[in-house]
């Protein structure tokens, strides 16, 4: 892109700043390959350089062009253009999705001094997250956020009319909980089911960029599950889902465990990342836990459900399980205790070893073993960013922090306050971003 500037002497009283002032802005903007002084007529100008295509302003549309007799003759193009209105508004729409404030992030001091820990210490146990070699194992998912512009009421029907600007695409489920531990320094294994379309292609790409060493096993009767997100002014307005809950055959059931038994030795941590979308039927679910068991292999769960189906309890034996406090109630069918009694309760039904309980933006009430048969400990720690973007993905980076400073040998307040700092990153933009270890180690030095 090349940029004219008319000179103060061209330009006359139409110029209301010095055009070398002018010149110095155009400069400066990324897009502008070169800038200059225009101080001789246009059309001489556009003779000697014989650009492609001119622009000028749609005011100019109606008047007299002297550019055009010029570029006539070698073929060049004369276009009328102010740009549309939502151009302007695009990059700010991407930053969402991508540009962290982490002003509203801060880190629970007085439970860090309850339980002696300090920032430093935190930062020691993330650097050995890059010693660690974890599976992740659930169903994928597709999110996509398509930004709109709202055009107003139809007069057809009582319904609000808008038109797609932008579309955005993530990697979701136990995808993102696969890229959340590559960008956190793990070797990452990665096993799931997908369709044979697009959407499988997309998340190959995206998962082999991220660092995970992914086995996408295909299943032709159903689609890679694709989330879609209608949004218009920074707020969802309509999700679309295309996805088969069935559960996936006893062949492909088969595959998947000979798949882990080659990947999860030496692995350190084994997590499951559960949507209920088919890919971790029962049977299979138990397979896998007494091979890793078998190995020495540590275990995290999460489980989320939709609407009344769904139950974490059947991840039997964890050393951590993450559910929401809906999920731990749908699974105990306890809708009237407190939340003690509650996940001690959920704890003994999934034989469980140390239960984060997801409070929304209450926090994390943290149910642990004190090392000693029927004696737990409890705590809570309060959601640390004030003002969350999108809380789709903060269970996602909750689990698989909290896992790995587990793994890392960590105790389960560490764990807890390094999962919970994740969590406060990820919802304080839109979408699923891969955490990087450099984000958290940010927050702590």
């Amino acid at each position: 892109m090349i940029v004219g500037v008319y000179s103060d002497n061209i330009a006359a009283t139409a110029a209301h700043v010095h055009d070398h002032l002018r010149l110095e802005g155009l400069q400066s903007i990324s897009w502008v390959d070169e800038a200059f002084i225009i101080d001789e007529p246009v059309e001489e100008v556009i003779a000697r350089l014989h650009p492609d295509i001119v622009v000028k302003g749609k005011e100019y549309e109606l008047r007299f062009n002297p550019e055009l007799a010029v570029l006539e003759q070698y073929g060049g193009r004369l276009l009328f253009s102010s740009g549309e209105t939502v151009f302007s508004s695009l990059d700010l729409i991407r930053k969402e999705f991508h540009d962290l404030d982490s002003r509203s992030i801060h880190l629970p001091q007085e439970y860090l001094a309850r339980h002696g820990i300090e920032p430093s210490g935190m930062a020691e146990l993330l650097k050995k997250f890059s010693q660690l070699t974890v599976c992740v194992v659930g169903d994928l998912i597709i999110d996509e956020y398509i930004t709109c512009q709202p055009l107003g009421m139809s007069q057809e029907d009582p319904t609000i009319v808008v038109t797609p600007i932008d579309s955005t695409r993530f990697i979701g489920g136990a995808g993102i909980v696969a890229a959340h531990a590559a960008g956190l320094g793990a070797s990452v294994h990665y096993l799931a089911v997908s369709g044979n379309d697009a959407a499988r292609d997309f998340a190959l790409e995206e998962l082999a960029s991220a660092g995970v060493n992914v086995r996408l096993l295909v299943d032709e009767s159903r689609p890679t599950t694709l989330k879609q997100r209608y949004r218009c002014n920074g707020k969802s307005m309509l999700r679309v889902s295309h996805l088969h809950q069935g559960a996936i055959s006893v062949t492909l059931q088969k595959q998947m465990l000979e798949e882990l038994a080659r990947a999860i030795d030496g692995a350190d941590l084994l997590v499951f990342s559960d949507f209920n979308y088919g890919c971790l039927p029962q049977p299979l679910v138990e397979e896998m836990i007494a091979l890793a068991k078998s190995k020495g292999v540590m275990l995290a769960a999460d489980s989320q459900s939709s609407s009344q189906v769904g139950d974490i309890s059947r991840f039997k034996g964890m050393d951590l399980l993450t559910p929401t406090e809906r999920e731990a109630r749908i699974s105990t069918r306890n809708r009237e205790d407190g939340l003690v009694i509650l996940a001690e309760q959920l704890r003994q039904q999934a034989t469980a070893c140390n239960i984060l309980l997801k409070l929304g933006e209450e926090g994390l009430l943290i149910h642990a073993s004190n090392g000693k048969e029927k004696e737990w400990l409890t705590d809570r720690v309060d959601a640390l960013n004030d003002s969350p973007k999108d809380v789709a993905g903060a269970g996602d980076s909750l689990l698989i922090t909290s896992a790995l400073a587990l793994a890392s040998g960590g105790n389960i307040w560490e764990a807890a306050s390094l999962g919970s700092l994740a969590a406060a990153l990820q919802v304080g933009r839109v979408g699923n971003t891969p955490l990087q270890a450099e984000e958290l180690m940010k927050e702590l030095l």
